[in-house]
């Protein structure tokens, strides 16, 4: 049981996490397209920051929060969006349950235009995969972990959102055909990308962070879609023999190493967080075996060591792309992000359940 000293401790780091998350500016010469540090871009790590705060919200009722959220895109959309790809959906899943929350038919037509592009137009691999174009790159033939959790969580919202079974399904094969292609059967660990052109996976990275797109987005995935239970289930065992792996390979310190099998690799601090979140979660809703609650435990206590007393998270890795050469992950720098932030604030309020 979380006690009441434990608990304000809690709430006093969620208040930084947030105030940070909102401050945050680059601190060098960003080379993406769209800038993935500050929150007044609409890219991924925004996505991702949204979704938190809107989460935050639901679990305390916070109107403010809320008013926020709808503030930030009424900005955004009147800037203009970017163009429609993987990593710039990300931000449309927190847009969705704006828009059922809301009614504002303006917010349900751009999640329908989005949903839209996705299902008919997005550009698809063998078998039907979401091909991870993002902004400058179509990445062809190439399927991602982090894909799941930046477009196919909105995906399934949009069938509770639209009444429509399609939806759900292509969720589905989504997850189906990523994890077929992604796993490492050795492991359960995640691979972090498969090229259908090359018929590889690259460097055969089992990347902290794109290992924990899968265990911090299925918890919520299945929250969100009404699954059949042979599906559920495929799904929680893979969830379960990737946790296995994830406590055999932790640190002492609780943290994990941005190459999950590679201990010469640096400690990362998001993808941490993302495991605590999705481990502790999965306990509480009975998914997996409740002896894997004290390695979430341990896991948040090495991520509270890395957030200062301001409230910025640091041992953050930075945008990483999909490469064939391990060095090219070890030497990705550290810096804090706004998906540093806002994992650490969904693990926060998960430990505070």
């Amino acid at each position: 049981m979380t006690n009441a000293a434990t608990l304000e401790k809690y709430e006093h780091i969620i208040s930084k996490l947030i105030h940070q998350m909102k401050a945050l500016k680059p601190a060098f010469q960003e080379s993406v397209a769209i800038g993935i540090v500050s929150m007044d871009n609409w890219e991924w790590p925004q996505g991702v920051g949204l979704f938190a705060l809107y989460a935050y919200y639901k679990e305390t009722g916070n109107l403010a929060i809320r008013d926020e959220l709808i503030q930030w895109f009424d900005k955004r959309i009147a800037e203009g969006l970017p163009d429609k790809n993987v990593n710039t959906m990300c931000p449309m899943l927190t847009l969705s349950y704006l828009a059922e929350e809301t009614g504002n038919k303006a917010y349900v037509a751009l999640c329908k235009e989005w949903v839209t592009y996705v299902m008919e137009e997005m550009p698809r691999t063998d078998e039907g995969g979401l091909q991870h174009c993002v902004t400058r790159n179509l990445n062809e033939g190439q399927l991602w972990d982090d894909t799941l959790y930046m477009i196919v969580l909105f995906v399934a919202r949009m069938g509770v959102l639209l009444q429509d079974d399609a939806y759900f399904q292509e969720s589905i094969r989504q997850f189906l055909v990523h994890l077929k292609y992604l796993t490492d059967v050795k492991t359960g660990l995640f691979f972090h990308g498969w090229t259908f052109i090359g018929h590889h996976h690259y460097a055969q990275a089992l990347w902290a962070r794109g290992n924990s797109w899968y265990t911090a987005g299925l918890v919520d995935y299945l929250d969100i879609a009404p699954l059949p239970t042979g599906v559920s289930q495929f799904l929680i065992s893979s969830l379960e023999r990737q946790v296995r792996t994830l406590a055999t390979l932790q640190h002492e310190s609780g943290l994990w190493h941005t190459l999950l099998d590679q201990p010469d690799s640096y400690l990362e601090t998001s993808a941490s967080s993302a495991f605590a979140y999705g481990i502790l979660k999965a306990v509480r809703k009975g998914f997996i075996d409740e002896r894997y609650r004290a390695v979430g435990l341990k896991a948040l206590e090495g991520v509270i060591s890395k957030i200062d007393d301001e409230g910025i998270v640091h041992g953050v890795s930075y945008g990483t792309g999909l490469k064939d050469n391990l060095d090219y992950y070890r030497n990705i720098k550290q810096c804090p992000m706004p998906y540093g932030q806002s994992m650490a604030l969904m693990l926060m309020v998960e430990a505070c359940k």
